[in-house]
């Protein structure tokens, strides 16, 4: 039995290195620049669908308010294309937000666990439930499933913990 154990999971290593798919390396480089809401409010299910249209030049560049300008710059620079301003038609970029559940208003329904893209929600059938704030991503997704309108979002201050770089650091190589 063993030897079978091992002979299986060496066919299955030598598979999975032989027959290996090579991803589109643009797809990849566009899909880093997105900002991995996975919200849906470009029309794509998430941001590796709409980086797969784009670099297929099936999606326009400006169609992720999370992104905003500042992406929409990004993905215009990287693919040599000029900018476009948002597209309106799929919502306008909105300051970084957090939801909130009242946890002595919720019910423990779990429509919300279902609808959250990144599984930012704990809870089980009929407990409270709540937030973790770090995976959250503002999507918004779980407000419309809500029967008891529990969850609100509040927008995350700009500080010290939560500051980000806008723009990449390049590292420059010391002089030799």
């Amino acid at each position: 039995m063993a030897g079978l154990a091992v002979f299986l999971g060496a066919a299955l290593g030598f598979a999975a290195v032989r027959f290996k798919v090579q991803e589109d390396p643009i797809v990849e480089q566009i899909d880093a620049i997105l900002p991995q809401t996975q919200c849906g409010q470009c029309g794509f299910p998430g941001c590796k669908p709409y980086a797969t249209a784009i670099a297929n030049g099936e999606a326009e560049i400006n169609q992720c308010p999370p992104g905003g300008e500042d992406g929409i710059h990004k993905l215009a620079e990287l693919l040599g294309v000029e900018f476009k301003p948002l597209n309106a038609e799929h919502g306008e970029p909105k300051p970084k937000s957090v939801a909130i559940i009242d946890e002595a208003t919720c019910i423990g329904c779990t429509l919300c666990i279902q609808a959250c893209p990144v599984d930012a929600i704990l809870g089980a059938a009929k407990q409270m439930h709540t937030v973790i704030a770090q995976e959250c991503t503002g999507c918004e997704l779980c407000i419309a499933p809500c029967p008891v309108d529990c969850i609100s979002m509040v927008t995350i201050k700009e500080d010290l913990a939560t500051w980000k770089w806008k723009y990449p650091v390049v590292q420059m190589k010391a002089a030799s």
